[in-house]
Parts: C-alpha cells; sequence; structure tokens
C-alpha cells in the first residue's frame, strides 16, 4: 500500500521538496521522540543514500539502489504482513513496476501547488484502478485505490 498526501494538484512536495504545505514536522527521523508514534515497533526499511541516525530502539534497516532488488528482504521480514510504503512518487512507482503495490491511499489536501514533485511519476491507466473508498477526513479527501496487476 503506498499511502501519501497530495494537492489538489497532484504534487506531495513543493518545488523546494518541501512538505511545510502539508505539517510543519514533517522529518520523522528528525524528531525520533514521534517514531513509536507513527511506527511502532514494526521494523522499517528506509531507501537512503545518506548516513541518517536511527532512533533509540527503532528497527530501521536502511538500503538503497532499485526497489526490485530489496524487495525479496522486505517480503521475507513482513512475512503475511503488509508492506506499508511511504514516501516520494518515485519510490511508490518502483514498488508499481515491480508487482507489488497492491493499493493507493490518497489524503487530497486543499492546497494548489506551483511545481514541485509529482503524486506518482507513472503512467496508470484507469482500468488499473479501482475506488475502494471515498469519504471526507476534516478538509481533505480520502481515495483509496486497488491496483490490479498488469495484463
Amino acid at each position: 500500500m503506498f499511502d501519501t498526501a497530495t494537492s489538489l494538484n497532484g504534487w506531495i512536495a513543493d518545488e523546494h521538496n518541501s512538505l511545510a504545505w502539508l505539517f510543519a514536522e514533517s522529518d520523522i527521523l528528525a524528531h525520533p521522540q514521534k517514531w513509536r508514534e507513527f511506527h511502532g515497533d514494526k521494523p522499517t526499511f528506509v531507501f537512503t543514500t545518506r548516513q541518517l541516525p536511527v532512533p533509540a530502539g527503532a528497527d530501521v534497516r536502511f538500503v538503497s539502489g532499485p526497489v526490485a532488488d530489496v524487495l525479496p528482504v522486505i517480503r521475507e521480514t513482513a512475512g503475511d504482513g503488509d508492506i506499508w510504503v511511504v514516501g516520494g512518487g518515485d519510490l511508490a512507482g518502483q514498488f508499481l513496476d515491480a508487482g507489488a503495490l497492491d493499493e493507493i491511499a490518497l489524503s487530497v489536501a486543499p492546497v494548489a501547488l506551483t511545481g514541485g514533485a509529482p503524486l506518482l511519476p507513472r503512467r496508470v491507466e484507469s482500468d488499473r484502478l479501482r475506488l475502494v473508498s471515498a469519504r471526507a477526513v476534516g478538509q481533505f479527501a480520502r481515495l483509496v485505490y486497488r491496483v490490479l496487476p498488469e495484463e
């Protein structure tokens, strides 16, 4: 599942690669005291090329390279559990390309940005997406789509 917020016009980060338009404290690694609130004790794979601090007591595994190369380890770690993809559209797109994305959950914010990082930099036709639910959550529209496999 890819779970993200997006602007009305399909940007997940602004032209400065910032999420400030969404909320003030977006970098969980920079706020380790919030780690357990968001992730609990679940193993977390972070795709990065940088050295980052690990919040105390967190099971964070830094990986780099294509998703397809790391996916077997992620699937083995998840076992029968779900894999929750949080991050940029290109990362989610790599999971889609690998046939490992079965759901897209969007929180559409009542904000229009002038540019930035696109929601999903892939062409995905409507025959691959089935609307599962749509509801209001405060000022946001929460949309959940099931992703069908390519034929």
